[in-house]
C-alpha cells in the first residue's frame, strides 16, 4: 500500500508537528520584527536557534496548557528561557506585539497546509482508480439496485464514473477551502495590533511574506468561517468516500460477490474463521463517514465566539480540526488503494442480472406496450406478468407470451429482445464519456 501522502498527513499534525509550527511563527515573528526596527536585528540568530521543536518536551507543553489555557504559553515561557541562555537581551524580544491565539491558529494553519495536501493527492488517485474501472468496465452489465432491490441495468462502469465524479467534486471543492484557509492570523491582543504602534500592518505583511501565507484585511480571532468551510468540505469528502466504501461492501458480499478489494497478506482476515476476506478498506472509510459528521458539527458549533476573542469554541476546535483531517487523510488512502487495486467480477454481475428471470428489464417492455395501450395500463399488464413470473419463479418472457393483453401489441422476439440487459443501458455509455473527457482534459480547474 502507498502510505506516503498518508504518513506525510500524520507527520504534520503530529505533537511535535504543532509545537514546531508555533515556534516557526515566533522565529519568523522575530525576523519581521526585526526587518521593520522595531527590535534588535542582533536577537533574531538567538531566537531563531532557539525554535527547534526537539529542544521541548510535548507531553510537559500538555501538561502545563491545562493551567494555563492554551499550549501556546507554556512553550513561549520556554523558549524565552532557553533564547535567555543564549542571548539574555534577545529573551526582551521573543513574542513581541502577537498574542497567543496568533501562535496558535497560525501554526495550526501551517500544519493544515503541510497535511491537507496529502488528502487532495489520495482523493485524486482515488478518483483516477474509478476511472480505470469506468474505461475497463464501460459496457459490464450490472444489476441497478434501489432499495438495495434490483432496478434496471446499468454498467459497472457508470457506478464506477459515478465515484469518480464525486470524488472529483470533493477535490475540488476541498482545495478551494483549503485555499480560503492559508491565511495568517495576526492581531496582537485584541486584534489591532496596538502594541506595534503604526508598524502593525508593515509587520503582518513581512510575516505573512516569510511565512508564505496570504494577510487577511484583518485578524480573524473570533470569525472562524474559514476553518469551518474547510471543516465542512473534509466533511462531505469523508461521506463521499464512505458512499463508495459501503458500495464496495456491498458489492463483496458472499452472496453478492462482484467485486471485493485485493487480497494481501495479513489484510482483512478473521482471528477465528480461516475463510474471511473482510473489506478492510471499506470499513476505514465507512468508520470515518460516521465519526466526521460530529467533528464537523463542533467546528460549526464553535463558530459563534465572544466578542473579539472566544471563550470555549476556539478551544473546542484545538484537537477537533486536525482530528477531521486525520480521519479523512487514512479514508482517501484507503479508499485509492482499494480501487487502484480492486478485483471485479464480471460473471457474477452477469449470473446476479439473470436470478429474477428478466424481472430487471420489466421498464423496457412497459415502454414498449406504452406506445399502443399508454403508460397507466401498459405497467397494470407487466406489474401483472412481473407477479405472477415472481410467485411462480418462472421467466418473465415465458409469462408474458401467454399473456393476451401483452401479445396484442408484441412478438415473442420483441419480448425476447426487450428483455436483454445490454440492450436497456439508455445513456450509460454518454454519461461515462462524458466523466472520462472531463478527467483526461480539465478545462484549466480540477479532475
Amino acid at each position: 500500500m502507498n502510505n506516503g501522502p498518508l504518513t506525510e498527513a500524520r507527520a504534520a499534525l503530529s505533537p511535535a508537528a504543532r509545537i514546531q509550527g508555533m515556534l516557526d511563527v515566533e522565529a519568523a515573528l522575530a525576523e519581521s520584527l526585526a526587518a521593520e526596527g522595531l527590535i534588535p536585528s542582533s536577537c533574531v540568530p538567538a531566537i531563531r536557534d532557539a525554535a527547534r521543536a526537539d529542544l521541548y518536551d510535548a507531553a510537559t507543553i500538555e501538561i502545563l496548557a491545562a493551567r494555563a489555557g492554551n499550549p501556546a504559553i507554556p512553550l513561549i515561557e520556554m523558549l524565552t528561557a532557553r533564547v535567555a541562555a543564549a542571548d539574555p537581551g534577545a529573551a526582551r524580544y521573543v513574542h513581541w506585539g502577537a498574542t497567543s491565539q496568533d501562535i496558535l491558529d497560525t501554526g495550526l494553519v501551517l500544519q493544515l497546509r503541510a497535511a491537507v495536501p496529502a488528502i487532495q493527492a489520495d482523493l485524486l488517485r482515488a478518483a483516477a482508480g474509478a476511472i480505470k474501472l469506468a474505461r475497463e468496465y464501460a459496457d459490464t452489465a450490472q444489476a441497478g439496485r434501489t432499495w438495495l432491490q434490483h432496478a434496471t441495468p446499468i454498467t459497472f462502469g457508470l457506478k464506477a464514473a459515478g465515484w469518480a465524479d464525486a470524488l472529483s467534486r470533493s477535490r475540488t471543492r476541498l482545495a478551494q477551502a483549503f485555499d480560503q484557509a492559508m491565511v495568517l492570523q495576526f492581531g496582537g491582543a485584541a486584534g489591532t495590533l496596538a502594541a506595534l504602534g503604526g508598524r502593525g500592518i508593515a509587520v503582518a505583511n513581512a510575516l505573512g511574506t516569510r511565512l508564505d501565507l496570504r494577510v487577511p484585511d484583518l485578524p480573524w480571532h473570533a470569525e472562524r468561517d474559514r476553518l469551518a468551510e474547510l471543516a465542512s468540505a473534509l466533511g462531505i469528502a469523508a461521506g463521499t468516500l464512505g458512499k463508495i466504501g459501503r458500495d464496495l461492501a456491498l458489492l463483496s458480499q458472499t452472496e453478492i460477490n462482484e467485486a471485493h478489494e485485493a487480497p494481501a497478506q495479513g489484510r482483512g482476515g478473521s482471528s477465528s474463521m480461516p475463510q474471511k476476506r473482510n473489506p478492510v478498506a471499506a470499513s476505514i472509510a465507512l468508520a470515518a463517514a460516521v465519526r466526521a459528521p460530529g467533528l464537523v458539527s463542533t467546528m460549526l458549533t464553535a463558530m459563534p465566539q465572544e466578542h473579539e476573542r472566544g471563550l470555549g469554541g476556539w478551544q473546542a476546535e484545538w484537537e477537533t480540526l486536525p482530528e477531521l483531517v486525520r480521519l479523512v487523510a487514512g479514508s482517501a488512502a484507503s479508499m485509492a488503494e482499494a480501487l487502484d487495486s480492486l478485483v471485479v467480477r464480471p460473471e457474477a454481475m452477469a449470473a446476479n442480472l439473470a436470478i429474477t428471470g428478466g424481472l430487471t428489464n420489466a421498464e423496457a417492455v412497459s415502454i414498449a406496450l406504452a406506445g399502443h395501450v399508454g403508460v397507466r395500463r401498459a405497467h397494470e399488464i407487466v406489474a401483472n406478468a412481473c407477479r405472477a413470473a415472481g410467485s411462480k419463479s418462472r421467466p418473465l418472457a415465458d409469462v408474458l407470451k401467454e399473456d393476451a393483453a401483452a401479445m396484442a401489441h408484441l412478438t415473442p422476439a420483441e419480448v425476447d429482445a426487450l428483455l436483454v440487459p445490454d440492450r436497456y443501458l439508455g445513456m450509460a455509455r454518454t454519461f461515462i464519456e462524458r466523466v472520462l473527457t472531463r478527467f483526461d482534459n480539465p478545462a484549466g480547474g480540477d479532475a
